[in-house]
């Protein structure tokens, strides 16, 4: 019997420490964090506009079903105009989904003295919390005061704040204990699961953008989805630009570029580049070629390009439309990827870490495309159209 709880023990014992050197070799993982604050340049118009850009506008991920699916369906009898004017509501729609969450610095936690009164020394053996539940008022704007037993009065520490205000005026969804999904192991199994949306989601309910423990783990989310390259779990989504955002800010924007390449996603991959230039401040001209870009294909939305071109094809029987749909590309496309491809072959020869892989990738797509070209222009003859130039 004795044998039998000494191996008992010892396998308690095995466990304990295997338990804490998963856990050790999980905190000794690197968290990439920001050396200043990053809000100024986040926030800043144009980078808002090339982040939204990259980030693309997919309704059918945006819009896809993420509970049980719903037996009724409602059909509508519309004109082609009140059908287009349905889909640019929609769209507005998804642009609101799509609102990125705030990139900031960490908050610092350093609790300012109010006033130090000492006459309430010995008043009482215990501290008194007062916290403001004004209705109306934001969370982050509400303020919860500590009185210490030796009189001094001060801000409540992070925690403690975030606490008592999550205790008297509760966020929905927002747990009072930090969840058990964030903790080292639960994180990394999460993790190697590819749930990233999930994870990132859970954590703007949890955390606001300024603590401590939202910069770490969203740093690990990121750094785990370029490690296994699943970018395109992100996109179409309001992770996609903050993500996109870190690695430019870290530098690391190659493997992320070679995916928009290999995915044909040219114009994204340009602006990635002209978004790490901005972040950097390196002296590159990109007005001329964001002007060139502007001029070749608008910035309109290619959801509602998309809807154009199936209305038309439907409607006009566009022969022209019907080529493009074919193909996947129009003649403005051509030339928006022959001048995409020369400015990310000057950053790949001048600046990409990856040079190899990336011009690797190039050359394939522009096989890939010459072939397409071909084609579109074979098919444009046959119909009397005019060729590519």
């Amino acid at each position: 019997m004795s044998l039998y709880i000494q191996l008992n023990v010892l396998n308690k014992i095995r466990g304990t420490l295997t338990k804490n050197a998963f856990r050790t070799q999980a905190t000794k993982s690197v968290t990439v964090k920001y050396d200043k604050d990053p809000q100024p340049l986040f926030t800043d118009p144009e980078i808002q506009k090339l982040l939204k850009s990259i980030t693309q506008l997919d309704l059918s991920k945006i819009f896809r079903r993420t509970t049980a699916s719903v037996n009724s369906v409602e059909y509508k009898f519309m004109t082609t105009e009140q059908l287009e004017d349905v889909f640019r509501k929609t769209v507005e729609k998804a642009k609101l989904k799509l609102q990125m969450p705030p990139i900031v610095k960490v908050r610092d936690d350093a609790q300012k003295i109010i006033s130090v009164d000492k006459a309430l020394k010995g008043f009482s053996d215990t501290k008194f919390v007062i916290t403001d539940v004004t209705y109306g008022t934001r969370q982050s704007e509400r303020k919860v005061i500590v009185r210490d037993t030796d009189g001094t009065l001060h801000h409540a520490p992070m925690e403690m704040a975030k606490r008592m205000k999550q205790l008297f005026v509760p966020l929905n969804g927002r747990k009072l204990r930090t969840p058990q999904m964030f903790e080292e192991e639960n994180l990394e199994r999460r993790l190697e699961e590819r749930k990233y949306e999930f994870i990132l989601d859970r954590l703007l309910v949890q955390f606001d953008p300024d603590e401590p423990d939202f910069h770490r783990i969203s740093s690990k989310v990121y750094q785990h989805i370029n490690e296994t390259k699943e970018f395109d779990q992100l996109r179409s989504t309001r992770h996609f630009g903050p993500m996109a955002f870190f690695y430019v800010w870290h530098k690391c924007i190659d493997d992320l570029l070679y995916d928009m390449i290999k995915r044909d996603y040219l114009r994204n991959g340009a602006e990635l580049i002209i978004l790490y230039y901005k972040v950097h401040s390196i002296p590159e001209d990109v007005v001329d070629f964001l002007q060139k870009l502007g001029e070749q294909n608008s910035l309109e939305d290619l959801a509602l390009r998309e809807l154009n071109k199936s209305i038309k094809n439907k409607v006009h029987g566009d022969i022209h439309s019907e080529i493009e749909s074919a193909i996947g590309k129009s003649a403005k496309d051509f030339e928006v990827d022959e001048l995409c491809l020369r400015f990310i072959e000057k950053y790949v020869a001048a600046y990409a870490l990856k040079k190899v892989q990336l011009e690797l990738g190039i050359q394939t797509l522009k096989e890939i495309n010459a072939e397409k070209k071909h084609l579109y222009e074979g098919l444009s003859k046959a119909h009397g159209i005019q060729s590519v130039g």
